[in-house]
C-alpha cells in the first residue's frame, strides 16, 4: 500500500482554474492561457426551443410586443442602452447550448422601482416576462421558450451593507457571487455558497433555483442563511424583507416562498444573507478507492474523525475523470487509475490542529485499507488544481457536442446505482460508442455525498430525440422507485417540468398551482416552466 504522497506534480494557478471552472458561454474550448476559442456562430447550432418540442404551443393570451411598449420601458429606464432589441443570443440561449428563445427584447433595470413599473405595466398588458441572473442555469430555466421579455438582473449589482459584528450581507439580487465573495474575503468572511459557474452567477438567481453548492456540507442551504429578500410581485408591489435579524417568529416565514420559487411567483431584487467567518486553514485531499462501498465508508470515517472541519465530500467516477483528462490534457493526480475518487476539503481556525486531523484521518483510512491511493494539496496552486478536477466535469461532459444532466437526490446506499442502469440503457438502444455514428461518449456520475445528491452526465456528440427517449422519464422512474427526488439542486425549470410528479403528490401539486394563481394570475412570471 502506497503512503500518501505530496502533490509533485504542476498545478494550475488559481487563476488559470478559475478561468477555466468559469469560462464564458459560447466558449468551445480554452487555450492553455486560459484564453477563450468561440466557434462561429455557435448560436445557430441551437434549434429553437419551439421547434424542438413542437407540442408546446404559445400562450395566445399573451400580448405581442409593440413599439409602443418598448416606448414605455425606455422612457421608465431613462436610457435606450438599457434596452436591447439586438444581438439576443447570449439572453435567449441558454448556458448548455439546449434551448433557445426568440425574445425580442432584454430590459436592464438600474433599480427595484424600475423593475417594479416594468412588472406592473407588464402585468396590465400581460406581456410575458423571463427574470434572468447570469444566465447560468441548467435546466432551461432562465430563457425564454418563445418571445418573453428578458427582465436581466445584471444592472442591479450593488452591495447596500455589511454588519463586520454579525457577518450580515445586504445586496442587490445582479451581484455576481465571485465579487461577493472577494467582499467578504477582505473582511475576514466567506459566503456560504459556492459553485463552478461563481464567476458570472447572480446571487439573486442562486437564491431563486436554491442552489446547493459544494459548501452545503458546512453551511447548510439557502432555506437556512438567507436572512430576508426584497421582492417585487407581479402588481407591481416591493415587498421589503430585508431583516438582519435570525430570530423573527412573527407570521408567516415568506421569504421561504420565493426561495427555490425559479423566478414563478416574484422577481427577487435584494436579498440578507448570514456569512460565517472565513475559514483561516484549508487543504484539500484527494484519494482513490476502489468501490462504493469504500466511499461510503469513508465518508462515515471523515465525518467522525474530521467533525467540525469538515467542509466537502465530493466524490466522481473514473469515466468523470477521464473526460476531464482528455478535456484539459494534463496528467491525473494519481498515477494509477481507481474506479471512484473522493475529494475531501477541510477548513477552520488552526492549521497545525487541521493538518494534524487530516493526517491522522488519512493515515487511518489507509491502515484500515478503505481508502489506496492518495495525495494532499501542499500550496494554494496545489489545492486549486486539485478542485479542478471536480470542478471540470460538467465542461468535460460536454465539450465533444453536449451533456444531458440529471441532478436528483436519492439515499445514499443506492446513490451511485442510477449511472450504471442509465448505461446500460443506452447500451440496449445501441446508442453508446466511440466512433461518431453513436451518439453517446458516456454516462459519468459525481456529486455531493454530505447531502446524497448525484449528477448524472451523459456526454453526448449531439443531441438527439432516441436519447431522450431512451433516459426520459426512465430517470425520473428510477428515482422514484428508489424514493429520490427528481432535482436536488439545479430545479424545475423547462427541462423538468412535466416530471414534478415523481417526486411531489397530487396534493403538493395542487398546493403549488394555488400558489401560482394567487401571486399571478395572468401567468406572466417565466411562463412554460416549473409547474
Amino acid at each position: 500500500m502506497r503512503r500518501f504522497l505530496k502533490l509533485t506534480v504542476a498545478g494550475a494557478s488559481r487563476a488559470s482554474a478559475r478561468a477555466l471552472r468559469v469560462a464564458p458561454r459560447g466558449c468551445t474550448s480554452l487555450t492553455k492561457a486560459g484564453q477563450c476559442q468561440f466557434a462561429k456562430s455557435y448560436a445557430t447550432k441551437v434549434a429553437l426551443t419551439a421547434d424542438s418540442y413542437p407540442y408546446v404551443k404559445r400562450d395566445p393570451n399573451y400580448k405581442q410586443l409593440e413599439d409602443s411598449d418598448i416606448a414605455h420601458f425606455t422612457e421608465i429606464l431613462g436610457d435606450s442602452k438599457l434596452v436591447i432589441q439586438e444581438d439576443l443570443d447570449f439572453y435567449n440561449e441558454d448556458y448548455m447550448h439546449k434551448y433557445m428563445g426568440q425574445s425580442k427584447l432584454v430590459l436592464k433595470p438600474k433599480t427595484t422601482q424600475q423593475v417594479s413599473e416594468i412588472i406592473k405595466y407588464c402585468n396590465e398588458k400581460k406581456l410575458a416576462i423571463v427574470p434572468q441572473g447570469g444566465n447560468t442555469g441548467l435546466v432551461g430555466g432562465s430563457v425564454p421558450v418563445f418571445d418573453e421579455i428578458v427582465l436581466s438582473l445584471s444592472s442591479l449589482n450593488k452591495i447596500r451593507s455589511f454588519d463586520e459584528v454579525s457577518g450580515i450581507l445586504k445586496a442587490d439580487a445582479g451581484l455576481i457571487l465571485e465579487n461577493a465573495d472577494n467582499f467578504l474575503a477582505e473582511k475576514g468572511y466567506i459566503f456560504p455558497l459556492d459553485l463552478g459557474a461563481k464567476g458570472s452567477c447572480h446571487v439573486g438567481g442562486t437564491i431563486a433555483t436554491n442552489a446547493g453548492g459544494l459548501r452545503l456540507l458546512r453551511y447548510g442551504s439557502l432555506h437556512g442563511s438567507v436572512l430576508g429578500l426584497e421582492t417585487v410581485l407581479v402588481d407591481g408591489t416591493i415587498v421589503d424583507s430585508l431583516h438582519s435579524l435570525r430570530k423573527d417568529n412573527t407570521g408567516y416565514d415568506m421569504k421561504q416562498v420565493f426561495i427555490g420559487s425559479e423566478g414563478t411567483l416574484g422577481v427577487i431584487t435584494g436579498f440578507s444573507i448570514l456569512c460565517p467567518p472565513r475559514p483561516k486553514a484549508k487543504n484539500v485531499a484527494f484519494l482513490g478507492l476502489e468501490s462504493y462501498e469504500a466511499v461510503q465508508k469513508t465518508f462515515i470515517e471523515a465525518k467522525g474523525q474530521l467533525g467540525e472541519i469538515l467542509s466537502a465530500f465530493e466524490f466522481m467516477d473514473n469515466k468523470s475523470q477521464e473526460l476531464v483528462k482528455t478535456y484539459n490534457k494534463l496528467d491525473h493526480p494519481l498515477e494509477e487509475p481507481y474506479p471512484f475518487y473522493v475529494l475531501i476539503e477541510s477548513s477552520g481556525s488552526n492549521k497545525d490542529h487541521d493538518d494534524e486531523k487530516l493526517e491522522q484521518f488519512l493515515e487511518d483510512v489507509m491502515e484500515k485499507e478503505i481508502v489506496s491511493d492518495g495525495i494532499v494539496a501542499q500550496d494554494e496552486t496545489q489545492l486549486a488544481n486539485l478542485w479542478s478536477w471536480r470542478e471540470l466535469i460538467p465542461e468535460a461532459s460536454q465539450h465533444k457536442g453536449g451533456v444531458y444532466k440529471y441532478d436528483v437526490s436519492l439515499p445514499l446506499k443506492d446513490l451511485y446505482d442510477l449511472i450504471p442502469a442509465v448505461e446500460e440503457k443506452l447500451k440496449a438502444a445501441n446508442l453508446v460508442g466511440e466512433t461518431d455514428e453513436f451518439p453517446v461518449i458516456a454516462s459519468v456520475g459525481y456529486g455531493h455525498i454530505g447531502d446524497g445528491n448525484v449528477h448524472l452526465n451523459v456526454a453526448v456528440r449531439r443531441y438527439t430525440k432516441e436519447i431522450e427517449k431512451a433516459i426520459e422519464p426512465f430517470v425520473y422512474e428510477w428515482v422514484q422507485q428508489h424514493h429520490g427526488s427528481v432535482s436536488a439542486e439545479h430545479g424545475l425549470g423547462f427541462q423538468k417540468k412535466n416530471y414534478i410528479g415523481y417526486t411531489k403528490s397530487e396534493n403538493e401539486i395542487k398546493l403549488i398551482k394555488q400558489l401560482k394563481n394567487l401571486y399571478d394570475p395572468n401567468g406572466i412570471l417565466n411562463p412554460y416552466k416549473y409547474i
